[in-house]
This record gives C-alpha cells, structure tokens and sequence, in this order.
C-alpha cells in the first residue's frame, strides 16, 4: 500500500478536488490518503508547505520544482489545459506509476 498525504489548508478549496481525484485512482494503485491541515504561517515555514494542496508521496513532493514560494497560498499547478489548482488525473497516474 502506498501512502499518500494531501497537505491543505482551510481558505483554498482546491485540495478537495486532488482529494477526490486521489480517491477515484486509489483502486488503481491502492492508496491510503491521509490529510493534514496548514494552520499557520509558522507551521507552513516549518514543514515547508509549498501551497494547498500539496501531495506528498512517501513524504516527497513528486511535482516540486523548487521555485515555488512556502506559505499559505493556493498552488498552481501547470497541465496541459494550461495553470490549474491541482494536478490533473493523468499527471497523478504518471507521478504514483
């Protein structure tokens, strides 16, 4: 089983959409998603949260390229329909492969 953590916090809505998207593939790649809430601008900087939502595989960000800012912001993510709050289906199939 592969763990998987969905890093979020409360003012951006987006990790809902990974949430979900996370939960149709873990059939697929059988998954145990856990979640863990950013609630301050310390703990951001602490953990090194890079933005809601951040999707941790074995504790490694698959989709850092090290320019993104820490904080408590929502995350852009690049895809091939151009910038989204999250990343899409196939580029989760291609990071959990």
């Amino acid at each position: 089983m592969r763990r998987v953590t969905v890093q979020y916090f409360d003012g951006c809505p987006n990790w809902k959409v990974l949430d979900e998207r996370l939960r149709d593939l873990a059939g697929e790649h059988d998954l145990a998603i856990d979640h863990r809430r950013v609630e301050t601008p310390e703990e951001a900087e602490r953990v090194g949260f890079r933005g809601s939502p951040t999707l941790l595989i074995d504790d490694v960000d698959p989709f850092a390229t090290g320019d993104e800012p820490v904080g408590l912001a929502c995350r852009v993510y690049l895809t091939d329909d151009g910038p989204q709050g999250s990343p899409t289906v196939e580029q989760l199939r291609a990071v959990l492969a």
